[in-house]
């Protein structure tokens, strides 16, 4: 039987969900839309190479409850245990399977979601878990450098509504280097892998970080629930 432990860190600080899984256990941070209101449910997690501390994953879960989207980000058992190099996207997969009854008991339909690898997790299991949609946050369409080595099939394989929110300057991929498809894409001009813009940029860093929580708001606002 799946046990869920609930932990208070703080009186006020989001309810944090520790989940079996298959690979580990991974941890749930809630931020629920206020009582009544949420339609949506957007489960997202992190890359490769940080946590759920990222700039995108931190502004879209203070954005999105207020407009009827609650979000759980997700932290997948390697970084929940304290290791520094992720598994194979295998075992990656094998721990988002195991977080999404957590997010079914919710009762809203639920958006997959994540940031450049947690990205590529939501794109292959979309289907196979019924997610409603997916929110891939700086997709990485290929290894820096290596065009020919590309990821796309991932991508054009989520076979449910997609949104793709990519830095112009991604080295993982810019944007003009996407596939012709049926998703949607949001442009960050100038941003980084991490969303990150330079001093030099014709938009300052919180221009960038709202213009990703607008697109996400705007998007959203138009799926089925």
């Amino acid at each position: 039987m799946t046990k869920y432990v609930t932990k208070y860190v703080t009186k006020d600080a989001p309810k944090s969900e520790i989940i079996p899984t298959d690979a580990g256990e991974a941890r749930i941070t809630w931020h629920p839309a206020p009582a009544g209101s949420a339609r949506l449910l957007l489960a997202v997690s992190h890359g490769a190479g940080g946590g759920i501390e990222a700039r995108d994953l931190q502004a879209l879960a203070a954005a999105l409850p207020a407009h009827g989207v609650s979000v759980a980000l997700v932290e997948q058992p390697w970084r929940v245990a304290g290791k520094k190099l992720a598994p194979a996207p295998k075992t990656l997969d094998t721990g988002w399977r195991g977080i999404w009854p957590a997010l079914e008991k919710q009762g809203l339909p639920v958006i997959s979601g994540g940031r450049s690898a947690g990205a590529r997790v939501a794109c292959r299991t979309a289907t196979e878990l019924g997610a409603a949609a997916v929110l891939a946050l700086s997709f990485p369409l290929h290894p820096p450098g290596k065009p020919e080595k590309s990821r796309a099939d991932e991508l054009l394989g989520a076979g449910v509504p997609t949104l793709v929110v990519q830095g112009g300057n991604d080295p993982f991929g810019k944007p003009a280097e996407f596939p012709d498809g049926t998703y949607e894409l949001v442009e960050i001009p100038f941003g980084d892998h991490g969303f990150a813009v330079p001093k030099r940029a014709d938009i300052g860093q919180d221009e960038a970080v709202k213009r990703i929580t607008d697109g996400v708001i705007r998007w959203a606002g138009m799926l089925d629930a």
